[in-house]
């Protein structure tokens, strides 16, 4: 008991020292963007953030059909199954497209993040660069960082469209509700509130997830063991993390009648 609150103190010491680290970087970036490599921030959002499209878009289809279904279902019975759209359309861009597309680059890309800059950091890469005056948040955490933050809005938005075609697809095929039918109720019912409202919450996000990759990936050490703890330490932290935010957001748009 004794070594694990040790460890949970030291750990927090650890991330608030990279979470001040990376704010620096990010403040000297933003006073001076000749700074980043705008290259490498580039080639980690095509890595990270484009090629996850198909995931990403397949995922989130499947989820707005499962909505859509459980609606037609359930709301059949109490006459009320034109409401389906509404459900599809409240579900799918407040909640299930952005944290979809959050679990799924928690998974793919914190891990991704964490065993690149622990491989650089086994090979003492990382020792190399400081040695030479190149400061590796610089070179390595903030283009990731950055190639996230642009991605992530993105997938999230296609996410959203892949669920509303989920959605529709079963509505219509059950219901016999149509694509203008489908489209006016969520037009005059649901609106762009909703979508603004899950919108908000992907830039911090992609913070988190970039961050807790890229920290876990700076804290390897030396041998292939730490790197394995340290890539499953970052997909679990990121997926808690990810879940952990959105329901803080519902809270808070609980609390400001949202």
């Amino acid at each position: 008991i004794g070594r694990g609150v040790v460890n949970l103190f030291v750990n927090a010491t650890d991330t608030l020292i990279f979470l001040g680290h990376l704010l620096v970087t990010v403040g000297r970036a933003a006073a001076n963007p000749t700074r980043v490599r705008w290259a490498a921030s580039f080639n980690q959002a095509e890595a990270a953030g484009l090629d996850a499209i198909p995931i990403v878009a397949t995922t989130s289809f499947f989820i707005g059909a499962v909505v859509g279904l459980i609606g037609a279902n359930m709301l059949t019975q109490f006459g009320a199954q034109v409401f389906s759209v509404e459900l599809v359309g409240i579900a799918v861009l407040r909640e299930f497209g952005v944290l979809i597309t959050a679990v799924l680059l928690a998974g793919r890309s914190a891990s991704a993040f964490t065993a690149e800059i622990g491989a650089m950091k086994m090979n003492q890469e990382i020792d190399a660069m400081q040695v030479m005056g190149v400061d590796p948040f610089d070179a390595l955490v903030l283009p990731r960082f950055l190639g996230l933050l642009f991605t992530i809005p993105v997938l999230a938005f296609l996410a959203d469209l892949a669920g509303m075609a989920g959605g529709l697809t079963v509505i219509w095929s059950v219901l016999g509700y149509g694509p203008t039918f489908f489209a006016n109720r969520l037009l005059d019912n649901v609106g762009y509130t909703h979508f603004w409202l899950g919108m908000a919450k992907t830039p911090v996000l992609a913070m988190v997830i970039a961050g807790i990759g890229c920290r876990q990936g700076m804290e390897v050490g030396g041998d292939v063991q730490s790197l394995g703890l340290r890539v499953t330490g970052s997909v679990v932290q990121a997926i808690f993390a990810a879940i952990l935010i959105d329901a803080i957001f519902a809270l808070i748009y609980m609390q400001l009648d949202l």
